[in-house]
């Protein structure tokens, strides 16, 4: 019997004994610091202190994508529609078929090749190779598929040279574009019969851009696969995206100034030395961006003025859940960013703002305990007039976010203060 009452015993104890852990448990969640979240407001401009002088919003070393943290610099998507200049009897250019599974395919291996970047052989030994950071996305409108078919004896042909030149013209462009203003507008056409005759006319993949539209020429004509004219493309395409020719002063200094005469890489003077693989050259490869060229590209997708802007996918107007950004180390962001979730600062990180910012509609900025946040003139809004919720700092105990203010800021888009905010 005494060894059932011991049992009985230690039962009762085994039930009550964790009783004093959870007990302090409780006691030390009671007593530990609230998280507390307030919105922050920039205090009035000091008109006697004078401005802090910055870099320009528009130095493309502002838009260098970080590699460690790809999700600083959002993937930007340019819309694109393809058209297909036939003559009114269909013999000069693809039947509908046959060219919408090519320029499937010519679209597909463009982006292909936007994905990969290598080292520019004319750059300085060092230069870092960055990802390009924007594709194309084909833009149907309601009841099409985005890829048009026309047929017209008087615009379907394209003449790079001689009298009856008009690789400059936009009568194609003004009669057939659809969604000029928001989508970049591709012309297939061909070179003419006569033309191609000629001992003197080049009749091979040739394009010209203008404006937010462009014309290539010679791809139906010359048979070959549409891997062979991704180049061809990208190429115009960075003309819009506002890069010079790389064999010329083009504004970066890690490109090279060369002659441009040849279109393959030989062992034998001058292709060992002069052969170029950059995208803005004319060679075989068209494969390589250097950083400035990079650089360059995203800063006038991020200028609001820029024509080209209206042409991308405007990723940055609603919240993506899944591309919140969080800092965690020392973060500076000397050019315009355009995010596409939340935007929060660790504790430990710190980010700091020089340019314009546009946060989606519904997130906000989050300056956790133990983050700090450096406005240096910065403009935070939303790209697409709806309303974001503003800057919050969070505090739990002494450890609290910081906001400093090196140069006013500006906040646009957010809630006006509430009656309490401002007796805070």
């Amino acid at each position: 019997m005494a060894a059932k009452s011991d049992i009985r015993t230690h039962k009762r104890w085994a039930k009550w004994h964790h009783w004093p852990a959870l007990f302090c448990v409780l006691l030390t969640a009671a007593c530990a610091p609230p998280l507390r979240t307030e919105r922050y407001f920039p205090p009035p401009p000091h008109d006697d202190k004078p401005p802090r002088p910055t870099r320009s919003c528009a130095d493309w070393r502002g838009y260098l994508p970080d590699t460690a943290h790809p999700e600083h610099l959002p993937m930007r998507h340019l819309r694109v529609n393809f058209h297909v200049m036939n003559s009114a009897d269909s013999s000069h250019n693809f039947q509908p078929d046959e060219g919408r599974a090519y320029l499937l395919r010519l679209l597909a291996c463009c982006n292909e090749a936007l994905d990969t970047n290598i080292r520019n052989w004319r750059s300085p030994q060092g230069t870092p190779v960055l990802p390009r950071r924007y594709r194309y996305v084909l833009s149907p409108q309601p009841g099409d598929d985005g890829i048009y078919f026309h047929y017209d004896d008087s615009l379907y042909y394209f003449i790079s040279q001689g009298a009856n030149q008009n690789n400059y013209s936009r009568k194609v462009i003004d009669k057939y574009a659809v969604g000029k203003d928001s989508i970049l507008n591709i012309f297939l056409m061909v070179h003419p019969d006569d033309s191609i005759k000629s001992s003197t006319y080049r009749a091979g993949g040739q394009g010209i851009a203008l404006g937010t539209a462009l014309k290539v020429a010679g791809i139906f004509e010359t048979k070959e696969p549409p891997e062979n004219f991704d180049g061809l493309v990208n190429h115009e395409v960075g003309h819009i995206l506002s890069l010079s020719h790389a064999w010329v002063e083009d504004g970066c200094p890690d490109t090279d100034p060369h002659p441009n005469k040849c279109w393959v890489w030989g062992p034998d003077p001058p292709c060992n030395e002069q052969a170029t693989n950059n995208m803005m050259d004319y060679n075989a490869y068209q494969i390589a961006l250097t950083p400035c060229q990079i650089g360059r590209v995203h800063a006038v997708m991020a200028n609001e003025k820029s024509a080209v802007r209206k042409c991308l996918l405007p990723t940055w107007c609603e919240r993506n859940p899944t591309r919140d950004v969080v800092i965690r180390d020392s973060t500076v962001w000397e050019g315009a960013r355009d995010l596409e979730g939340h935007l929060t600062i660790a504790p430990g990180g710190s980010l700091k703002i020089h340019c314009r910012l546009s946060m989606p509609a519904g997130t906000r900025i989050t300056v956790q305990p133990g983050g700090r946040l450096w406005l240096d003139g910065a403009r935070m809004h939303n790209a697409c007039n709806r309303e974001w919720e503003g800057i919050f700092v969070q505090s739990k105990g002494d450890l609290k976010g910081e906001v400093r203010i090196l140069k006013q800021p500006v906040l646009d888009n957010c809630p006006a203060p509430t009656f309490k905010e401002k007796r805070r």
